[in-house]
């Protein structure tokens, strides 16, 4: 049986969508650091040091999902969590509100102004070259934003799921997720998404509009000795 593309999301995304973005050695994969912090490596227990010496700057720390290689001296592979990996196989209800617009480079400083606040820890300088981000502004101002991230032949992660605080509790991140699933789906793609189980709030939103668990995946931290003698 072969493996699920979703079971080995970065590693599928680098060697498919994003093929010309990947930094690859032999058996591990990245993308560049100012694009995301994700690595990925084909099989669990993959002997990929030698790949990951070449791609993993000392004191680097890149992040993993679904597969981790096998542990080496000189890193520190770290189990930070089980994440919800949920799908979503139907059209949902559409939700009315504010007008939605595609970000552009235009946007860049509003875009890296907003995640910084509220969504800080994955999101880069060059992560819009990843899919498309839509976003709602109200005064002015980027209140909410969504966007795609990885991706294979039939899927798309939805990704930087994000309000601004002044602009909680008015829907706008149920609309822009709403639209934005609707409109991959109508692209013949299944969405799907990675949300921390802790977060309560995130995780209902996505369950209340048509989004299911399809497995609990692993995520990792591996980080690269500083090299210091």
């Amino acid at each position: 049986m072969n493996p699920h593309p979703l079971d080995n999301p970065i590693w599928e995304s680098l060697t498919s969508r994003h093929r010309l973005l990947a930094l690859r050695q032999n058996d591990a994969a990245r993308y560049p650091p100012e694009v995301a912090p994700f690595l990925g490596v084909p099989t669990d227990g993959a002997d990929a040091a030698a790949s990951l010496e070449a791609l993993v700057p000392h004191g680097d720390t890149v992040l993993l999902l679904g597969r981790a290689p096998a542990e080496a001296e000189d890193w520190r592979l770290q189990r930070l969590a089980l994440l919800a990996q949920m799908v979503c196989p139907a059209r949902i209800a559409e939700v009315d509100g504010p007008e939605l617009i595609e970000l552009t480079e235009v946007h860049r400083a509003d875009v890296l102004a907003l995640t910084a606040l509220v969504y800080p820890h994955y999101f880069r300088p060059r992560t819009v070259e990843l899919g498309r981000y839509f976003g709602i502004y109200q005064h002015g101002r980027l209140a909410a934003m969504i966007g795609e991230r990885m991706g294979m032949d039939e899927y798309t992660e939805i990704s930087a799921v994000c309000t601004h605080p002044d602009f909680n509790g008015r829907g706008y991140a149920r609309r822009l997720l709403a639209w934005l699933s609707n409109d991959v789906l109508d692209r013949g793609l299944t969405p799907f998404l990675h949300v921390s189980h802790e977060n309560g709030r995130a995780k209902e939103l996505y369950e209340q509009n048509g989004y299911r668990i399809r497995r609990d995946i692993p995520f990792w931290s591996l980080r690269r000795s500083s090299g210091d003698a």
